[in-house]
């Protein structure tokens, strides 16, 4: 049995009088994620320079591997999700997925220069993040009730930025306090993922309860373990993200137009990114906040509207004002959607299928966006990056229109009852 809610299930309303707190679980998931992050991304930090300026690899030796790896993450996610759904291990699952990356650091430290060594501790990275990404956001959406989940996950995503501004920060400091010394930063970046599998073994509950909808639910029946894929609501959901994530360019090409556009040396090329994260990291939790109160289906959208406005002014002359416009932009476009899509499906999958679902709908929204980074790159050599762009713009104008159609104006929200 199921419950759905009545009015608008894509942000239930609060019950009249109950301010509700953010979940204890999710704040520990949230932690865990931090400390996660400033370890990966110590690592993410220095892994060129290492390899390429330490190792001798060549650049397209060093971005096949990585290219190679992140487009495996993508498919890792549906067995992480399936794994954790067959016996309800969301936290197990998750847990060995964070121990999996921890120990690809020891990895990295172990390996000295063989290539075969450095190979394998980034798959064992990827493998990691793929695995504990479905089951861990799973956890969240069963820690708390169905109308705060934007919240929820906006508080998890803000967490997890902090971690990812914090790594290179804290890789930097460590190679200046050490002079230069890579295996450094790799036994540090170890200690600290370590650190973030025992706050998850501690703190973070095994099985939580799904949480109560509002007394004035209505009940249907349906069968508890259907696959994802036959739920239309979900269907419709995962189209609409494809659909969008298709047109979605990539973050690295809009750092590149930038620039080129204003003519700047490619040192600056990595402090574009922390630009936008501060954006992401400030606005998380008021667009979770917002998309509880007043839909998660616009809020999704809207941040989709600011991608294209990104779009727009890179067709501009560029100058500082529109770079300053752009990384904005780009911040609000990631805090309306990354955790209010989550938000916005969850409450659609059954607690017994939950991080299967997720899995699926992360799976397609990455490889969309790979298509559409591939799409735009071949658009950009054949035709040249001010054209290629117009088309970029036309073509996520047009997947807005669509999804605004295909996304459910009003999906249901199942609930298991014991």
């Amino acid at each position: 049995m199921y419950l759905a809610a009545n009015g608008r299930p894509d942000a239930p309303p609060r019950p009249p009088g109950v301010r509700r707190r953010v979940p204890a679980a999710v704040l520990a998931l949230g932690t865990v994620s931090l400390v996660t992050d400033i370890s990966s991304e110590m690592v993410t930090a220095v892994l060129p320079l290492y390899l390429v300026l330490g190792l001798g690899l060549t650049p397209l030796q060093f971005g096949f591997l990585d290219g190679m790896f992140n487009g495996a993450t993508a498919l890792v996610r549906l067995l992480g999700g399936r794994l954790a759904d067959r016996r309800g291990h969301h936290k197990r699952v998750a847990g060995a997925g964070y121990l999996l990356s921890a120990l690809s650091r020891l990895g990295l430290l172990l390996a000295g220069g063989a290539t075969g060594g450095i190979a394998a501790a980034l798959a064992a990275d990827r493998l990691g993040k793929g695995i504990r990404t479905a089951p861990r956001d799973a956890l969240i959406s069963l820690s708390g009730p169905p109308e705060s989940l934007g919240r929820s996950f906006g508080v998890h995503r803000a967490m997890d930025t902090t971690g990812a501004l914090l790594g290179p920060l804290a890789a930097f400091a460590v190679l200046w306090a050490t002079a230069d010394a890579y295996d450094a930063v790799f036994a540090v970046s170890f200690c600290t993922g370590l650190l973030g599998v025992l706050l998850l073994v501690a703190y973070v509950p095994a099985a939580p309860r799904p949480a109560a909808t509002r007394p004035a639910a209505r009940v249907r029946a349906a069968p508890p373990r259907r696959p994802v894929l036959r739920d239309p609501v979900f269907r419709r959901v995962l189209y609409a993200s494809a659909l969008l994530g298709a047109t979605t360019i990539g973050d690295a090409f809009l750092y590149l137009l930038l620039l080129r556009g204003l003519d700047l040396p490619p040192a600056l090329f990595t402090l574009l990114p922390l630009g936008a994260a501060a954006v992401y990291l400030l606005l998380a939790v008021p667009a979770g906040r917002i998309a509880d109160r007043t839909g998660r289906r616009t809020t999704f959208l809207i941040g989709h509207c600011a991608l294209l406005g990104a779009y727009a002014l890179l067709l501009a002359p560029v100058r500082v004002p529109t770079v300053v416009g752009v990384l904005a932009l780009l911040g609000v476009f990631y805090a309306a959607t990354d955790g209010v899509l989550m938000a916005l499906a969850a409450p659609a999958l059954p607690a017994a299928g939950r991080a299967g679902g997720l899995a699926v709908l992360q799976t397609g929204q990455a490889l969309a966006r790979l298509l559409g980074a591939a799409g735009f790159g071949a658009a950009w050599t054949l035709w040249g990056q001010r054209p290629a762009l117009w088309v970029a713009a036309l073509a996520l104008a047009g997947a807005l229109a669509a999804a605004s159609r295909i996304l459910p104006a009003a999906p249901a929200v199942p609930q298991e009852v014991p």
